[in-house]
């Protein structure tokens, strides 16, 4: 495994071969009765490991730091949510103003997207008008789902939804410290236990991640092939669903290397301005993309968008609503 951008297809890369939206989102729910907060303690905060996997994602040391309590969206913010925003503010995202964004092949209806591949992993297609609200774009449209995670979401966008819902993305720490869920130096948000291990039904499933051979095959043994709704299997300890799988999560933090190994910085030489990106996704797999670990890490430009990209907000004081 390299440092390449292999989990986030980026705005500038190579792909063989402005729209006017309107308002396409109109058929979403804007109910935003499902979503909460919950509080999260302040304290000694672990972040990164000493035993990492992928060394060249700069995944150690294993490093405390204090920090203050805070609140946090239960669930990555979903498209009614969004929707919300959008109602009130006309907001446009990024996606819609570039006229696309990266669609994975697998959740298209036929694999005929070769002229917009991306060179380096051509499983990721720049699908002319998809957006939030038309994931699959304008050949193949599809309605987002409300209750699931909002996708084709830059940076820029989420601050944009931030700053309207008077929270912020969290850094790297805390959302670290938010997904272990008070239990110390584990993998993952509910322990050690490998979600890879064989269970006898979705509901036993710990994440939404794949499932077989990727990019090919996927057993669906979770439940979900794509995005699994917001608030799916067991929360961790203190009340967050899907730290890790399903999306992506943007956090606030610049992306910088602080190793000195050339092999490091030359993996990472294009990430100026990128941000870090935690939590993996519904297309992380153990074989090829074991990030969807508390420790790993990821970067993406901001202005980029994919169909596996969310966030969710972090608050200084309980929100009132």
């Amino acid at each position: 495994m390299t440092g390449s951008n292999c989990c986030t297809p980026q705005r500038g890369d190579s792909i063989s071969a402005p729209r006017a939206t309107d308002e396409g989102w109109a058929y979403l729910s804007v109910d935003d009765s499902a979503h909460s907060v919950v509080e999260i303690p302040g304290g000694q905060a672990h972040c990164g490991t000493d035993t990492p996997y992928l060394p060249v994602d700069e995944e150690a040391p294993f490093r405390t730091s204090k920090i203050k309590g805070f609140w946090m969206d239960s669930t990555v913010v979903t498209n009614a949510r969004f929707a919300q925003f959008v109602t009130q503010t006309s907001y446009q995202t990024e996606a819609e103003r570039f006229g696309n964004s990266f669609v994975f092949n697998g959740l298209l209806p036929q694999d005929d997207f070769f002229d917009m591949a991306v060179v380096s992993t051509p499983w990721w297609r720049a699908v002319d008008g998809a957006c939030w609200y038309n994931p699959t774009g304008d050949k193949y449209p599809s309605q987002a789902q409300p209750n699931h995670p909002v996708t084709h979401i830059s940076w820029h966008d989420a601050m944009a939804f931030a700053k309207w819902a008077g929270g912020r993305l969290p850094n790297e720490a805390e959302w670290e410290h938010a997904a272990r869920g008070g239990q110390g130096d584990v993998k993952y948000p509910w322990g050690d236990d490998d979600p890879l291990e064989a269970y006898e039904s979705p509901k036993q499933a710990h994440c939404n991640i794949w499932q077989g051979r990727f990019p090919d095959d996927n057993h669906t043994q979770d439940g979900f092939y794509g995005t699994a709704p917001a608030q799916s299997y067991a929360p961790n300890a203190y009340g967050l669903y899907q730290m890790c799988g399903n999306v992506w999560e943007w956090t606030a933090q610049h992306f910088k290397v602080r190793s000195l190994k050339k092999q490091i910085r030359d993996a990472h030489r294009d990430k100026t301005g990128f941000k870090i990106t935690k939590g993996g996704s519904f297309l992380c797999h153990k074989s090829y993309c074991y990030r969807y670990r508390i420790a790993a890490r990821t970067a993406n430009s901001p202005d980029s968008s994919t169909s596996h990209q969310g966030f969710r907000l972090v608050y200084d004081k309980q929100p009132l609503s």
